[in-house]
């Protein structure tokens, strides 16, 4: 019998989409499907260095960048709204000329909206049914869900009801048809690990704001006497060194050696993407979060774990580490049911 064959299609910005894709490739393959993937940029570099065996395809980029200034961000993004509308039709037309040629059975899009095909079983990634933009939220999230009614499925990678990761973002009064609640994904497992660190900073997202917290934080701790790993989160070779001998810096790792430094880590700094609070989650660590500046979804998680004693943050432009004595008083993440069942997912894709 011939293995179905399924396309996973991730968009590139920052490497969440792409890092929580891993856990459903893996699982694809695990299921005796034919697995290719799509993207560009650093998610599709991060996915060929996990998967080196699996075809991989490049697509239009979406191009999306942010300002420095956070009171820009919004404008930047729509300023750039043209651009992304026309690498949704180039990828459309890539799918429609990839199909052709591989004869995909399903496609299963993280955040790609051109990422379907009228004749395949197409499903849409996302934790975002609410698109927070500030006073335009309302505007932004009826756009976001009419293109997700395009596709056969929408999977929220969060449980219904209250005990959640995604809070308002993935939890509306009316849940549209075709959604489906799969439970928080993760790449990682948690198991003993000795610690090694005190510090792990784990950097991602679009620039300019990924070296500008960089640059902060390596500032910061230059003269720390903790033992400290900052992992930058860009796929390059090229390398930099921090004068202080007590900071390891990295430019990248996969799966398995981050998975090791975080969990050989006291305390992990990072941004409040959500992709990494179900990573976070998944590990029951303790973390200090500093949200993009601008990014109005990473501001809401953050206040969210706060208020629910979770972890602290603070703006990118105020932190400095004394900061991180605030973690006393917050409990870090705990037990989250992580059991996800592959099997009913992908039975969606054995019909066709």
């Amino acid at each position: 019998m011939q293995k179905k064959r399924i396309l996973v299609a991730v968009l590139n910005w920052g490497l969440g989409h792409a890092t929580r894709s891993i856990p459903i490739i893996n699982e694809l393959l695990k299921h005796n499907f034919e697995v290719y993937i799509a993207s560009d940029g650093a998610a599709l570099k991060l996915l060929q260095k996990e998967f080196p065996s699996i075809k991989a395809f490049e697509l239009p980029s979406y191009n999306i960048s942010y300002s420095k200034s956070a009171s820009s961000f919004k404008w930047k993004l729509f300023t750039e709204t043209p651009g992304i509308l026309k690498a949704i039709k180039l990828e459309r037309k890539a799918i429609k000329e990839l199909t052709k040629a591989y004869n995909f059975n399903g496609i299963i899009s993280d955040n790609r909206f051109g990422c379907r095909h009228e004749n395949i079983t197409s499903v849409f990634i996302t934790h975002q049914l609410s698109v927070l933009s500030g006073n335009t939220t309302y505007l932004s999230s009826k756009l976001h869900q009419k293109y997700i009614s395009n596709f056969d499925e929408c999977w929220i990678p969060d449980t219904p009801g209250n005990n959640n990761l995604s809070g308002i973002m993935g939890h509306l009064k009316e849940v549209p048809a075709n959604v489906k609640y799969i439970g928080p994904l993760s790449r990682f497992n948690k198991v003993l690990k000795q610690k090694k660190y005190d510090y792990a900073v784990i950097l991602s997202g679009p620039e300019p704001q990924r070296t500008l917290l960089e640059e902060k934080l390596l500032s910061s701790f230059q003269n720390s006497d903790k033992k400290i790993i900052l992992v930058r989160g860009i796929m390059t070779e090229k390398t930099i060194s921090s004068v202080n001998h007590n900071l390891e810096i990295k430019n990248y790792l996969t799966t398995k050696d981050l998975e090791e430094v975080i969990l050989g880590s006291e305390i992990v700094i990072c941004r409040s993407g959500y992709s990494s609070i179900m990573d976070l989650a998944k590990l029951e660590k303790k973390v200090f979060f500093i949200p993009t500046p601008g990014q109005y979804e990473q501001k809401y998680l953050a206040e969210r774990f706060m208020k629910l004693g979770i972890a602290p943050y603070c703006k990118q432009e105020d932190f400095d580490i004394s900061k991180l004595d605030d973690l006393k008083d917050f409990s870090g993440f705990s037990i989250l049911d992580f059991s996800v069942n592959f099997r009913d997912i992908f039975a969606l894709f054995q019909g066709k």
